[in-house]
């Protein structure tokens, strides 16, 4: 597989180094065989009747779960109110704090009147029946908050880690940025409507994909059918558990403001779909949405390799080194979902900031790909050094510094005009 790779730049602030988009490496046509090919340009967006899909939800998003490949998405970016399917970032927090040995699934925290009143019986909501000042479990709050999606287990939760519910809503909020979660916000532990409650189709895709890949054990009370407590049985809320070959979790949500959504997930033939719709009317839509997008990705799609392991996907441009580009490649194998009949037009870019200042080792992380279908973006992958380059002569690194000042200069003197 050979070709070329070419290069536009974008100014950065001091000191003078450039954003780089090593161009388009690949454009894949057909799969017999790929072809390498320099483009600085997305070419084509991706047609509906190309895809053959076209979902109702207002918001949806189905992704691949071990590369993140995205198959199909609509309006995922839109902020809109998560409902209980922010139970997700809840339980991200108890089993992150389970997961550091801060606390233990025999801990036992009290159902204060407020717990009771606001998320249990008495409030009308999902509850899973937590009697007031009793002590319950953490295991026996995550089942609940999980299976039941009762919302007196997760203030319980919420009260029992950082004291009160506004403190916790602080914790989710800290605790999704460190996951990359960058627009989502979060006024309560539950879903329970508050206009601080907002979360975008993606970014609870992305949450989702964290927890099933981080907690696999905690994972499977997702997929559990039932849960007794207070001698109380409920089933779990999830529709996708009986209706969907290998279907194991996740959760659904629902308030006037936001609508019916779910997030949901399901494994055939060893690969594990996941689906985020939000925004429905009906119930029975839900299910039914969420079933057929699922199905539609398991038919058409399959999972193909781009890059191998520590395969070259680019170059980058060094400043000041013995070598004047450096080799650019992932640690581990670049992967697609692609449609099984019929071509997706595929382009990759490498993005990252430089030149690479000299010198470095080889394994430093300077970009990442990213791989587009039409208009958006199916995968992105970091990528790494492939070889270590050392500091040039000091004649190097004076030419250097002089063809980086004249491409400020004139890039400076072209943005003015």
């Amino acid at each position: 597989m050979t070709g070329k790779i070419s290069s536009t730049r974008k100014d950065r602030s001091a000191p003078r180094w450039r954003g780089l988009i090593a161009a388009a490496v690949v454009i894949a046509v057909g799969w017999g065989g790929m072809v390498y090919a320099a483009n600085n340009s997305v070419q084509g967006a991706t047609k509906k009747d190309e895809l053959g899909f076209d979902g109702d939800a207002p918001t949806a998003i189905l992704i691949e779960a071990s590369s993140g490949s995205v198959l199909f998405e609509k309006n995922a970016d839109e902020l809109r109110a998560p409902s209980s399917m922010m139970k997700l970032m809840t339980a991200e927090v108890v089993f992150h704090a389970l997961k550091q040995g801060d606390i233990k699934l025999a801990d036992e925290y009290r159902v204060s009147e407020y717990a009771w009143r606001k998320g249990g019986a008495p409030a009308g909501g999902s509850t899973m029946f937590a009697a007031i000042h009793s002590k319950i479990s953490v295991d026996d709050l995550l089942h609940g908050a999980l299976i039941q999606s009762g919302n007196d287990a997760c203030i319980v939760l919420a009260e029992g880690l950082a004291g009160n519910e506004d403190s916790f809503a602080q914790m989710m909020t800290k605790r999704a940025r460190e996951l990359g979660l960058t627009r989502s916000t979060f006024a309560n532990s539950n879903g329970l409507p508050n206009p601080g409650n907002k979360m975008t189709v993606r970014e609870l895709a992305t949450l989702a994909r964290y927890v099933i890949q981080t907690y696999p054990d905690f994972y499977k009370i997702f997929g559990e059918r039932e849960f007794t407590w207070n001698k109380i049985r409920q089933p779990n809320r999830n529709p996708l558990l009986t209706s969907l070959d290998g279907a194991d979790g996740l959760k659904t949500g629902y308030t006037k403001e936001g609508g019916y959504g779910m997030v949901g997930s399901a494994v055939q033939n060893g690969i594990r779909l996941i689906v985020v719709i939000n925004g429905l009317d009906d119930p029975e839509d839900r299910a039914s949405e969420a079933k057929k997008m699922l199905e539609w990705g398991f038919k058409n799609f399959e999972v193909r390799t781009l890059f191998a392991a520590d395969q070259t996907v680019g170059y980058a441009k060094v400043f000041g080194g013995e070598s004047r580009s450096v080799q650019l490649a992932s640690h581990e194998p670049i992967k697609v979902m692609v449609q099984k009949n019929g071509t997706d037009k595929l382009i990759a870019r490498v993005v990252y900031n430089g030149p690479v200042r000299a010198p470095f080792e080889s394994g430093q992380q300077v970009g990442v790909v990213k791989v587009w279908r039409g208009t958006n973006i199916a995968v992105e992958a970091p990528v790494y050094t492939a070889e270590a380059v050392s500091k040039g002569s000091t004649m190097r690194r004076a030419f250097d510094g002089v063809s980086e000042l004249v491409i400020g200069m004139f890039r400076a003197g072209a943005e003015k005009l």
